[in-house]
């Protein structure tokens, strides 16, 4: 329970600094319904990096708002060239690796509203993708791969506060093996500020494409 609480509050931290980069005023988040998207398969993606292919499973149906948003990423090539530039590792096999647009306006979409765990049933199992965010509907291009079950992460409406939890949209079915490898890489004892500090990647892994598999 220690370690799910450590690991949901430096899934939080890092998020306001990667806000500090965002260019003003925010636009407003686009306020799509379940209903106003047309449902399709799951869809397929593989995330090629320098340490070898990541393939998820993005659940278009149950988390359509949250899927949509990053298929259009994937689909704009906007994550192409990009980076997994984070690994928090709470334990072995346990923790998160984090990749995306990393602050970089020219890579910006608007931001999405935000699908809770509670109403998509998409919950933060072990390989659960999942978009970074700080208040709800502020979500844009950064996402976070889970090691480890990690139900902290997923909304909890009986908690005090902003209890939504971050929007889980898909899983890893292929290529844990190079998740594994991204959250055991090395780290930078000095970058980040913060929470953020040790958990900054160097070098960063090299996201070569994320696109959609035929």
């Amino acid at each position: 329970m220690i370690r799910r609480t450590l690991l949901a509050a430096a899934l939080l931290a890092p998020l306001a600094a990667l806000a500090q980069t965002a260019p003003t005023p925010t636009p407003p988040p686009i306020m799509a319904t379940q209903s106003s998207v047309v449902p399709v398969p799951p869809q397929k993606v593989a995330i090629e990096t320098s340490l070898g292919r990541i393939v998820l499973e993005v659940e278009t149906q149950r988390a359509p708002i949250t899927a949509r948003n990053f298929l259009r990423y994937a689909d704009q090539k906007r994550l192409d060239g990009t980076a997994f530039y984070r690994s928090v590792k709470v334990a072995d096999k346990f923790g998160f690796v984090q990749f995306g647009v990393d602050g970089d306006p020219k890579r910006f979409l608007p931001p999405i509203a935000h699908e809770p765990t509670t109403k998509t049933g998409v919950r933060h199992l072990d390989g659960a993708i999942s978009t970074a965010r700080l208040a709800p509907g502020t979500a844009r291009g950064e996402f976070t791969i889970s090691v480890g079950d990690q139900p902290s992460l997923d909304a909890n409406p009986s908690a005090p506060g902003d209890n939504l939890g971050y929007a889980a949209f898909g899983r890893v079915v292929e290529g844990m093996d190079v998740v594994w490898k991204i959250l055991d890489a090395p780290t930078s004892p000095t970058a980040g500020q913060g929470v953020m500090k040790g958990s900054m990647l160097a070098p960063k892994i090299k996201v070569l494409s994320v696109k959609r598999v035929p």
